[in-house]
């Protein structure tokens, strides 16, 4: 299935990751893309830049590198590690506060990011959608849950459980209402990725102290209660 991100080193990939492998994630999510060379994509929130670098090498496009925690120039460094810095231009910014043009990207991502900042209900239409043009697409994937924990947490996840998770982690019904509501995009999919398993079998096999605290929570959750969901859209074109 990952024939594109297999062909990267394995200890490169590990070294960067922070999470469920991304490029696993991009790689399923952009299936759904319609990416063509030479395209500006925003990637919101990319972390130590993996997705950025699987879209600039796969697809051809140029992608505006955004993160609030890792620093440009860290990111740049890597970018420049691999013959990328024509392609991908890392940004430093937060993400109520980015520092694009209007209508200035034709496709704009974030993988395992959106769920910090796009939970608040006006996310969607005031921060993300007007950067993307008329027609263009907008993609997420998060980390998410089966169904809503309308019962409260279960008992065995709770020792591994941090009181943000309340807010940040959803399901394919709850993200598919929010976005939904916004008069911005028009929804073409929204759906569980089926490459949940692989992406955190790769995390959890990472030298990093927080894979290693997720082993325990990920055992405990034994396949019962997360996925990995993904919303496409489409800007709509009457939006202003």
């Amino acid at each position: 299935m990952f024939t594109k991100s297999s062909k990267y080193d394995t200890a490169f990939v590990k070294e960067n990751m922070m999470g469920p492998n991304s490029m696993k994630i991009i790689e399923e999510l952009a299936e759904s893309l319609n990416l063509e060379k030479d395209m500006r994509v925003l990637d919101l929130g990319c972390g130590k830049g993996l997705t950025s670098i699987f879209l600039a090498k796969e697809y051809g496009v140029t992608v505006f590198a955004t993160d609030l925690w890792i620093s440009a120039t860290e990111n740049y460094e890597r970018i420049k590690s691999m013959g990328l810095e024509d392609k991908i231009i890392p940004i430093h910014a937060e993400a109520h506060d980015l520092p694009f043009a209007q209508e200035f990207f034709d496709v704009a991502i974030s993988v395992d990011a959106y769920h910090y900042f796009g939970i608040e209900e006006d996310y969607l239409t005031n921060h993300f959608a007007p950067l993307v043009k008329k027609g263009g697409q907008i993609a997420v994937a998060v980390p998410g849950l089966k169904k809503e924990f309308t019962d409260g947490v279960p008992a065995e996840l709770l020792p591994y459980w941090f009181e943000d998770m309340n807010l940040t982690l959803h399901s394919c019904d709850w993200w598919y209402k929010l976005w939904k509501n916004s008069d911005s995009v028009r929804i073409e999919e929204c759906k569980e990725l089926k490459c949940l398993e692989e992406a955190w079998q790769d995390w959890l096999s990472c030298d990093n102290d927080y894979a290693r605290r997720d082993i325990g929570m990920m055992k405990a959750e034994g396949g019962n209660y997360f996925n990995l969901v993904s919303i496409v859209a489409t800007k709509s074109l009457s939006e202003k």
